[in-house]
């Protein structure tokens, strides 16, 4: 059994599981889970560096549920036990007053032994955690919460397109999302072979679908953009060297690259992603892969800002909606740890 990003995965005949079961309580608007949607209840935990929460930051901002579901960001490295709240003063998030995430875990379960994971939604008044299952808190985030959304909100998981939506992300979950994982943490050679052809083919179709549509599922962004984002994004600066996904570097792929940095530029994408904080987790906590914690200082991210002509395909990003504003001050990504030159408060023309 091994920790990657706070998941507890095993290593079977040399091939990597992550291990899915995580907290199934839901938030929904009828509290049918005996947790009801509530302005100000809740503390969503995230870590910039894993791409798992980052779905959650991006959805976050792009419904505008700032105001109605705080975050709480922890550092991005952690040991056996948790995530921790180093980058906060006195290390302790300043709302639940922990250390670390497992007290919220351990307040819920005192014998919780499975990975103490994020995304996670912690219940503030009870210092309970109340749900760790990233893949339906992004999708309750849409559909649960539509009644904080902001005005101008796009459908993220529009109801007419949720059969293909869902078919393209479980096809980029098992190949891409995870794939990259399945390489890197291969116990043998047969089972990184294996991983590392069905990363790349589905590469591949995805460069194919995509050379004739602006977006995965529609003329809109969806969900499953936001999930194949979190890991293009994360490719080159890890993927590519630490988890030997080196067939080619994205930046070498012409259709995924554009599209990666078509998003990267609309609002509510790139403004989320520290890749200082990306890098430092990968290379330092996987010690296992990567011994001397020694973190590269490349690659050269001034490229994200290359023209990517992606809108002569058409499409609107956000439909019949607006783009989000700028993020908060106190969640801002240092602009040290993202692409020289880029801002927050970047904007896109809507076509």
């Amino acid at each position: 059994m091994s920790k990657d990003a706070g998941q507890t995965a095993y290593v079977t005949d040399g091939e990597f599981t992550r291990d899915a079961n995580y907290i199934a309580t839901r938030i929904t608007a009828d509290g049918r889970d005996g947790h009801p949607v509530a302005p100000g209840r809740y503390r969503l935990i995230v870590s910039r560096a894993c791409p798992w929460a980052n779905r959650s930051i991006i959805v976050r901002r792009l419904l505008g549920l700032e105001d109605a579901l705080s975050m709480g960001i922890a550092g991005p490295t952690h040991d056996a036990r948790s995530w921790t709240f180093d980058l906060d003063p006195g290390g302790r998030d300043p709302v639940l007053g922990i250390e670390r995430l497992q007290e919220a875990f351990l307040a819920r379960f005192p014998d919780y032994d499975r990975g103490i994971t994020v995304p996670a939604i912690v219940d503030i008044a009870s210092g309970q955690v109340v749900t760790n299952d990233y893949p339906q808190i992004t999708l309750d985030l849409s559909t649960q919460w539509g009644g904080r959304h902001r005005e101008g909100a796009p459908d993220l998981y529009p109801e007419n397109r949720r059969d293909e939506i869902d078919d393209v992300m479980e096809k980029v979950f098992h190949d891409v999302n995870d794939g990259v994982y399945r390489c890197g943490f291969a116990g043998s050679q047969e089972a990184y072979a294996n991983a590392y052809r069905r990363l790349f083919a589905r590469m591949d179709w995805l460069e194919e679908r995509l050379a004739r549509q602006r977006y995965l599922v529609g003329d809109t962004i969806t969900e499953a953009d936001i999930r194949l984002f979190t890991t293009l994004v994360r490719f080159d600066p890890v993927y590519h060297g630490h988890f030997k996904c080196n067939r080619n570097k994205l930046s070498e792929m012409p259709v995924l690259w554009a599209y990666a940095r078509d998003l990267f530029a609309t609002p509510g994408f790139g403004d989320t992603i520290d890749f200082d904080h990306i890098k430092r987790h990968y290379y330092e906590v996987h010690s296992d892969i990567n011994p001397t914690g020694i973190v590269p200082s490349g690659p050269d991210l001034s490229n994200w800002l290359e023209a990517h002509h992606r809108e002569q395909l058409g499409g609107r990003p956000f439909g019949d909606g607006t783009p989000p504003g700028p993020p908060k001050d106190d969640e801002v990504v240092p602009p040290e740890h993202t692409v020289p030159g880029f801002g927050g408060d970047r904007t896109i023309v809507l076509p």
